[in-house]
């Protein structure tokens, strides 16, 4: 369990911080913008479970506390010979649980004729907010991955999320208004 009991540390004052291993990177590292950026992903799904309620905000719950674990899977690089459970990893099963949710969700939505636009209700507004960020931190993570050891299971959970998030956001505009649809060309 996590026993935080001082929030400063001045450790971080020179621009370095601590990666999960002990080991100390620039705030500007790769693997400490990934890991930011799933936790700023999870800072816009709080500000959307304000606006959500039911089946809606329990699958948030449940997605703001595995963007914990992704996080502390990104903070720390595997180390060689890493032992299974040393160290908090992503597994399947949570890309799985998201791919079951999505495949119900959509099958209660009309087939899209054309692009979905950013909006309608403010819970779907701020959950394509999310899906943005959180694809952000899979573009982060792939670049990552280019150099580093990043999790197969991390880097499909990232990518399955943003896929949650858009069928969760369309959910969400059919109890209210609808979806936005994208009008090519209207304004010409």
């Amino acid at each position: 369990m996590v026993r935080l009991t001082r929030i400063y540390t001045r450790s971080g004052d020179k621009g370095k911080t601590s990666l999960g291993d002990g080991r100390r990177v620039a705030k500007h590292a790769l693997r400490v913008e990934a890991y930011g950026t799933v936790d700023e992903a999870n800072a816009v799904i709080g500000v959307a479970r304000l606006h959500t309620t039911g089946e809606a905000d329990a699958m948030l719950a449940r997605i703001q506390n595995d963007l914990f674990d992704l996080g502390a899977d990104l903070c720390t690089p595997p180390a060689e010979g890493e032992a299974a459970g040393q160290a908090l990893r992503m597994t399947p099963d949570q890309a799985t649980r998201l791919e079951t949710e999505i495949d119900a969700m959509n099958a209660e939505l009309e087939p899209l004729n054309s692009f979905v636009l950013p909006g309608g209700c403010p819970g779907a507004a701020h959950l394509h907010h999310a899906r943005t960020v959180i694809r952000r931190a899979e573009r982060l993570m792939a670049a990552l991955a280019e150099s580093e050891t990043v999790g197969a299971a991390a880097l499909a959970y990232a990518n399955r999320l943003s896929d949650h998030l858009f069928v969760l956001a369309r959910w969400v505009n059919r109890q209210a208004d609808g979806d936005v649809l994208w009008v090519p060309g209207a304004n010409r």
